[in-house]
This record gives structure tokens, C-alpha cells and sequence, in this order.
């Protein structure tokens, strides 16, 4: 049975806003500058008025794409009257910007956190690093399984043709296939870099399931914390299965294997400086949350900062 974010009633499925253009290096770079060269707060038609196409320098269906991406990544936020910096956008790109241009390996891992473990906007990339199970899978497949879920949750908006084309836009997000794509697909990559899916063969695509040595314990302490409180508000410890396995969780979303998940999870009190534990008490593996955390705060030891001291 379907659970977790995507049958909540308060989700709304997404499969358009992109497109068809997987992410650039340099475009989310683009909406903060835009939104913040006009003060902090812009107007909905910066990204739709006549100067649009010169002020990003690129085409129409690019701004468009350059918009999605941007608001599914938190890099700017939709307002009553427009668009507000983010707060991955200040992070990202502020006065102290950890990565102004997009270039440390935390900020790709960072993205398809935000795709693939939050899911706003981004509905393929969930399902497919949620509920896709096997290591292997077929394109087919995927189409016909978010058709059935678009089936079951009542929602009748996104067409058989629509949801194929975000497939294959997230596909191509992580895995050009290099006999026929276009040569587009392979400028700046952000998501390809992370080396999480590969193409086989036909419409046939694999995982690539491991330690992932370029993710940094801040970016995963920071998945862990959000989606705790998302989806285990009220517990203070979870087990090393949950994080390994569950809808959302760190272990599925990064696919990281057990046991280098457990590696990373064993150090976690130095890691988060306190902020979690790990337990073996009788046979059981858990992490311990021991005091309430802004995940935010583990977004500076990503990139080498040292963590706040907790008292």
C-alpha cells in the first residue's frame, strides 16, 4: 500500500514546469540575482514580462524552466504578489553564500535532496527514489506506475504524455543516454555529477547503490532532520531500518546500502556535535534525537564550516 508524502491530502502532484530542460549549473543562480537585484521581494512578471528573455539570456521555455527549478529547490519562493529569496537561495548565494556558483559537490546532493526527498514540484523524482524498490527498472515502468498513482489519488490533470515527459526529464537529469541525446544535456550537469543512476540499455536504467564518498555528513544530517520532522514528529529515536528503508528517509533517497549508512550514522554525535546519538542497546540500532535542531544549522559543515556549539 502507498504511503508518505505523496498520498498526503495536502500534496499536490506536479509532472510539468521544466519544460522538458534538467537543471543547469548556473540557473538557479539566475532567479536569486533576479529576485534579489529587484530587493528581496519581485513582481509575478519578472519571469514572464518582455525583458525576461534578456535578463536571463536565455529563451522563454528556458526562464520557465529556470522559475521551476528555482521554487522546487527553495532557492526563491512564490509570495501573494510574487517571488521571495529562498532560504536555500541566502544559503546558496547570499551576502555569505556557501557556494555562490553551484560548484561544491553539497549543493548537487543539496538539489536532489529537495527533488527526490521533499518532492514539491518534483513528483517523478520522489516516486522514483521512493518507490521504486529494485536496484534495476525500466522506463516503462515508472510512466505506469505514476499513472496509476495519478489514478488512485483522483488526480485526473496530468496526461499519460505529460508524465512521460517527466520521466524522461528526470532520467536525462541523472543519466544523458549518450546515443541520442542532445548535446544540451551534457552542459553544465548538476544531478548527473552525483553518479546515481546509469543508463543500460533500450529503456532499461540502474541504481547505483553505495557509500557515496561525495555526499557530506552535513547534507545527510540535514535530509535526517527534515524528514524527522516531517514524518516522526513526536519520537525521539529511529531505528537504523527506518532511515535505511523508509518513504522519504535518507537511506532510499541517496541510496546509500546498510551498511555504510550505519557507518555514517555511528558517528553521528560528533557529527551533528550533539545534536543526535547512536545506540546499540540490546541488539538494537537506533539514532537518538536529543534536543530539537534546526537542520539548517548542519548546512555550514557541508562545506567545511564548523557546526554551532549546542548547550
Amino acid at each position: 500500500m502507498l504511503r508518505g508524502l505523496l498520498i498526503s491530502k495536502h500534496y499536490r502532484p506536479q509532472f510539468s514546469g521544466h519544460e522538458t530542460f534538467p537543471l543547469r549549473q548556473l540557473w538557479l543562480r539566475k532567479a536569486f540575482d533576479a529576485v534579489h537585484q529587484a530587493g528581496g521581494v519581485a513582481s509575478k512578471s519578472i519571469f514572464g514580462d518582455p525583458a525576461a528573455i534578456a535578463r536571463f539570456g536565455v529563451g522563454k521555455n528556458m526562464v520557465a524552466a529556470i522559475r521551476h527549478w528555482a521554487l522546487a529547490c527553495d532557492v526563491i519562493e512564490e509570495t501573494a504578489n510574487g517571488y521571495a529569496i529562498g532560504r536555500v537561495g541566502e544559503i546558496f548565494f547570499g551576502a555569505n553564500g556557501l557556494d555562490p556558483y553551484l560548484e561544491h559537490p553539497a549543493s548537487a546532493w543539496l538539489v536532489h535532496w529537495y527533488l527526490a526527498g521533499e518532492g514539491q514540484r518534483s513528483t517523478t523524482w520522489y516516486w522514483l527514489f521512493n518507490h521504486v524498490t529494485g536496484p534495476m527498472f525500466d522506463r516503462l515502468d515508472v510512466v505506469r506506475g505514476l499513472r496509476n498513482y495519478c489514478d488512485d489519488v483522483k488526480h485526473s490533470r496530468s496526461s499519460m504524455a505529460t508524465i512521460e515527459r517527466d520521466v524522461d526529464t528526470c532520467l536525462r537529469s541523472y543519466a544523458p543516454r549518450s546515443n541520442n541525446a542532445a548535446i544540451e544535456d551534457f552542459v553544465e550537469p548538476v544531478l548527473g555529477e552525483l553518479g546515481l543512476i546509469s543508463h543500460l540499455r533500450s529503456s532499461e536504467y540502474t541504481f547505483r547503490i553505495g557509500a557515496k564518498p561525495s555526499l557530506p555528513d552535513g547534507v545527510v544530517l540535514f535530509a535526517l532532520a527534515r524528514s524527522w520532522a516531517q514524518f516522526a514528529t513526536t519520537a525521539n529515536t529511529l531505528s537504523l531500518e527506518t532511515i535505511a528503508y523508509d518513504t522519504g528517509a535518507v537511506g532510499p533517497v541517496f541510496k546509500l546500502d546498510l551498511d555504510s549508512l550505519a557507518e555514517r550514522l555511528a558517528r553521528i554525535e560528533q557529527t551533528s556535535n550533539g545534536a543526535f546519538a547512536w545506540s546499540e542497546t540490546a541488539g538494537l540500532k537506533q539514532v537518538i534525537r536529543r534536543s530539537e535542531v534546526d537542520p539548517f544549522d548542519f548546512l555550514g559543515g557541508a562545506y567545511g564550516a564548523r557546526p554551532r556549539q549546542r548547550h
